[in-house]
């Protein structure tokens, strides 16, 4: 019979490595998003592979914003989750303001 501290399952992990786990597919997924924006967008901003994280992640939360003019959130949601089509569309606001604004 195996002991169970020798099998790791996604379940064993404590809060905070779920905490870590969520925070690391957030910038995953943030990098997608802003690479996607970044290739619509026409011109070349100059921002390494954090910056374009950091890009997607708050295109993320400006396209929920967004979304919540148009749309109610879920009862006790601060925030409208955006999906993706809006987090690009989002993360391209940001980019045409950081272009005009920044530069």
């Amino acid at each position: 019979m195996r002991d169970r501290r020798q099998t790791l399952a996604f379940t064993d992990l404590n809060p905070t490595g779920l905490h870590m786990l969520h925070y690391l597919w957030m910038f995953i997924v943030g990098i997608v998003v802003g690479a996607i924006a970044r290739f619509i967008m026409p011109g070349s901003e100059h921002i390494g592979l954090l910056m374009t994280g950091v890009l997607g992640i708050a295109g993320s939360f400006v396209g929920g914003f967004i979304t919540q003019l148009f749309n109610k959130p879920a009862d006790g949601a601060l925030v409208h989750p955006a999906g993706l089509i809006m987090s690009i569309i989002g993360a391209m606001i940001l980019l045409y303001l950081y272009g005009h604004f920044v530069h």
